[in-house]
């Protein structure tokens, strides 16, 4: 297993199938709801968040978009942070899958603060929101096509992105998998939960990255429970994000 991950995997999750979807997936987002919990998944992103946040002069009214959001649920954490700091925050969630945007409406419902919308990541509007955020979704993209990916985000945001994505390590992968035949018998979960393991990332990853997309104000950081926050600060990134996407 541990030479099997020193590269990622290059396999295609069910989920990334959009074909597939329905009740199955339904339920796949709603159990995956219980291993962000478990794992603590929501942590990476509000520590990013807090990064441009605080950079950006702590304002009093902050946007969010959150693309390939799956139910959204990380971002119930982003709402009492912002809480607790009397931050008015807008906070949009974008995912192409129709099932997706079901449950994150559901989950939402009542929350003035929240709206969803079903929208290809490679189609988000220029200057969207203050703060783009990924979690757990640009390990979906095979090597060569990230610097296009975060390209998009950082266009689409007015001070930076954040990345929250998962560490290639035996160990998480050997936990991921324990955890998803303990808690589900759902074939979205059982299959992807650890092929996601193996194909997350690793430092040499992220360095490749800040490299071929030019991202000179690009930090990544280790983060509980193996899980990295890659910050990307909007500067002269801007210009570059609209090289890549042409």
């Amino acid at each position: 297993m541990y030479k099997r991950l020193l590269q990622r995997a290059e396999a295609p999750e069910l989920m990334d199938d959009l074909s597939r979807g329905g009740d199955d997936l339904r339920e796949a987002l709603r159990h995956l709801r219980r291993l962000n919990r478990l794992f603590g998944a929501a942590g990476p992103t509000v520590y990013g968040v807090k990064r441009l946040w605080a950079v950006a002069g702590k304002p009093s009214r902050l946007s969010v978009l959150d693309i390939g959001c799956g139910s959204g649920d990380v971002n119930r954490r982003l709402l009492r942070w912002a809480d607790e700091r009397g931050i008015e925050i807008a906070i949009t969630l974008a995912d192409i899958t129709v099932e997706a945007c079901e449950e994150a409406r559901r989950l939402f419902r009542g929350e003035p603060r929240v709206t969803v919308m079903k929208l290809d990541l490679l189609a988000l509007p220029e200057d969207y929101a203050d703060i783009v955020t990924g979690t757990q979704v640009v390990h979906h993209f095979a090597a060569g096509d990230l610097p296009v990916v975060i390209g998009r985000m950082v266009a689409a945001s007015r001070l930076g992105a954040v990345v929250n994505d998962i560490h290639r390590h035996w160990l998480p992968w050997a936990a991921v998998w324990a955890a998803t035949h303990l808690v589900s018998r759902n074939r979205y979960i059982r299959h992807d939960g650890p092929l996601s393991v193996a194909k997350g990332f690793q430092p040499a990853d992220w360095e490749r990255l800040r490299s071929e997309a030019g991202l000179s104000d690009m930090s990544y950081k280790w983060r509980p429970l193996f899980r990295y926050a890659v910050v990307i600060r909007k500067q002269d990134e801007s210009k570059r994000a609209a090289e890549l996407i042409r």
